[in-house]
Order: structure tokens, then sequence, then C-alpha cells
């Protein structure tokens, strides 16, 4: 989720998000990586988005905060819509990341989906911005995979894990490393459909506000 700004007068479209970390394998330091490469991702595709005949270039502000005091009280009583809260723990059911849903600021990430400089933060906060997974998941011959494949998504063998192997078999699938974030994403968050205030201010994603226990292996 995250709170969208419009300057006109610099013909600039900025998305603010601040991501609060919490769990025991939250820290300060993760904080602040999980952020700068989900801003890095977002930005890389230097977006643009034309509103009433104008063009904008679109850009991501987004900063990683470890609260090692977060209670459940400020996750539910939460009315800022920069603000987004996930646990950081080893485990996880499933061994996968997720957030609680499309247009959400919660969710539960397993640490290591978000170490070496992983796609998995940037696609889950693409749908924290109510992007799905695209319903077409053979792109071969298409090129790049944007950022809301999925792993098992069918794609050109450069981005497979092991480009020799045959589609879809092991090794054949698209390795998370290589999806990016492309113009057609930022087309899909539809931007020029949002209603701002009179302070040029929008909200992009919707509050799901949901505390995670801490996950235990049976």
């Amino acid at each position: 989720m995250g709170e969208a700004e419009i300057l006109i007068h610099k013909q600039q479209l900025i998305i603010h998000s601040v991501l609060f970390f919490y769990g025991d394998a939250a820290n300060q330091e993760l904080s602040v990586q999980v952020a700068r490469d989900v801003t890095n991702h977002w930005n890389q595709a230097r977006g643009k988005v034309q509103i009433n005949k104008l063009w904008y270039e679109v850009w991501f502000h987004i900063q990683g905060i470890w609260d090692r005091s977060l209670s459940p009280e400020t996750v539910c009583a939460n009315t800022d819509p920069q603000n987004n809260y996930f646990r950081v723990e080893e485990y996880v059911e499933g061994n996968i990341s997720f957030v609680d849903a499309i247009n959400s600021n919660t969710g539960y990430f397993k640490l290591e989906n978000l170490l070496h400089n992983s796609t998995t933060a940037a696609h889950e906060y693409g749908h924290t911005l109510g992007l799905d997974h695209p319903g077409v998941l053979d792109i071969r011959g298409k090129g790049t995979p944007g950022i809301m494949y999925p792993r098992g998504t069918w794609v050109d063998p450069i981005f497979q894990y092991h480009p020799a192997a045959a589609a879809g078999e092991k090794g054949g699938t698209m390795n998370p490393f290589t999806r990016n974030v492309l113009q057609e994403d930022i087309d899909n968050l539809k931007l020029e459909k949002l209603s701002f205030d009179h302070k040029g201010l929008a909200l992009v994603g919707g509050f799901t506000s949901i505390w995670h226990e801490k996950q235990i292996p049976v």
C-alpha cells in the first residue's frame, strides 16, 4: 500500500510507502536493504503515466523501518496510507512469503526470500498496490518477465533456472531473479484513475491491518 502524490509543476507522480518489519528475523539492516531493493526494482522501469493529457514520471519513495516494539494494536489501529507491516521469520508455512490480499498493507515474509537482491519483496509489494498474477503464464517469445509473474511461469530459456532445461520440466520455469518491473506493470496500476484530494494525495492499495503471530513448525 502507498500514498500517491501528484506534483503537477514537476510532472511527477510519487508513491510513498513505509515498510515496517517485525519478528525474530527482522533487524534494521535488513529493513533498509529490503526497502532499497523494492525501490530499485520499481524505479528501474522509469515509469510514466498520462493524466488529463499530461505525462508524469512515476517514482517510488520507500522507507524500511525495524520496529521491535510494534504491537497488534498499532497495526490494527493504523490509518496512515503509507504504512505497511510485515513479519519476518526463518520459517513460514508453505515455505513462501505472502501478503494478506490484493490491495493490502500486511503480510508475512520468509527471511530466505528477502536476501541477495531477491525480487520477492518487490513482487509482494506489487500485490499490496493492487496487482494480481497475470492470467497467462506461458510467455515464451515475449522477453523479460514482468515483476508480477509467479514462480512456475514458462519463459524463454535465458530466464529459466536452467536455460538448457525443457519448458515446464525441472529447472525449466522462470527464475524469479530474472523478472523486472516493466512499464506494463506501471500501466496495470491504473494510476490515471486515482482520485486525488486537494493536497494532491491519493491511496494506492488498501488496508488489511492484520497482525501476524509467529508460525511454529509442527
